[in-house]
């Protein structure tokens, strides 16, 4: 067993996953794949790459997959987790830069918004768009985090352990956010390392009305929450 997992939830990720599993087969890491009922296979190709996946009954939401692999990698005894994303935004040479820096801090963000952070493929909305929702979450939240939605990070035992994920409630993009947020006020030292994130080129994304508005819902509730000292 090495010391540090790479938990990758997973939803119709056939044709991307396949490249990130490659990437990471040399680096010394194990990987946990969570899908949700993929029907266009990609738990069997997972598996077909010498990679543990837990096969759950149906989408049952992107923080609910993370709690799940982050349950398992706690009890198991990693002394690092990280995630990734499965579609290829997530470059295995930007993991071997923020692993250069684990046991400097609790949680290593692979921040795109940051010095010599960048994005690939991206329309400029869809820039403005995530600049104004990690704008918003520090405005109301006081984070001192430029990427507060990233999904690329590595998180100690230690600090995971402090933060009780099992009342995470978040389930779309949201959860970074919350993740965020519960680290910080659990003590939790931050470090964000400039990654480039590349935008899909194969299915479809994952974002919705829906799990913009819980963001922007969860949010302000927990900036209220703030103004009034809870």
């Amino acid at each position: 067993m090495n010391s540090a997992i790479v938990v990758i939830p997973t939803y119709n990720e056939v044709e991307s996953i396949g490249t990130l599993l490659h990437a990471l087969k040399d680096l010394p890491v194990d990987i946990l794949v969570i899908d949700d009922g993929s029907p266009d296979g990609t738990a069997a190709l997972c598996t077909a790459h010498g990679v543990e996946v837990i096969s759950r009954s149906g989408k049952m939401g992107l923080g609910s997959a993370y709690r799940t692999g982050f349950t398992i990698a706690l009890d198991r005894g990693y002394a690092s987790i990280i995630e990734m994303d499965a579609d290829g935004s997530h470059q295995a040479s930007d993991l071997v830069k923020m692993m250069a820096w684990v046991g400097t801090s609790e949680l290593l963000i692979g921040s795109r918004w940051v010095a010599d952070g960048a994005v690939q493929n991206w329309s400029k909305f869809r820039e403005y768009l995530s600049r104004c929702a990690n704008a918003y979450a520090n405005l109301l939240l006081s984070l001192d985090v430029k990427d507060t939605t990233s999904g690329f990070r590595i998180y100690s035992t230690a600090l995971l352990a402090r933060m009780d994920i099992s009342t995470i409630k978040s389930e779309g993009y949201c959860f970074q956010i919350e993740m965020t947020r519960r680290a910080v006020s659990n003590g939790g030292s931050v470090r964000e390392i400039p990654i480039t994130f590349i935008e899909r080129a194969h299915g479809e994304s994952k974002m919705s009305i829906s799990i913009a508005l819980e963001a922007v819902v969860r949010i302000t509730w927990w900036g209220l929450l703030r103004l009034i000292g809870r």
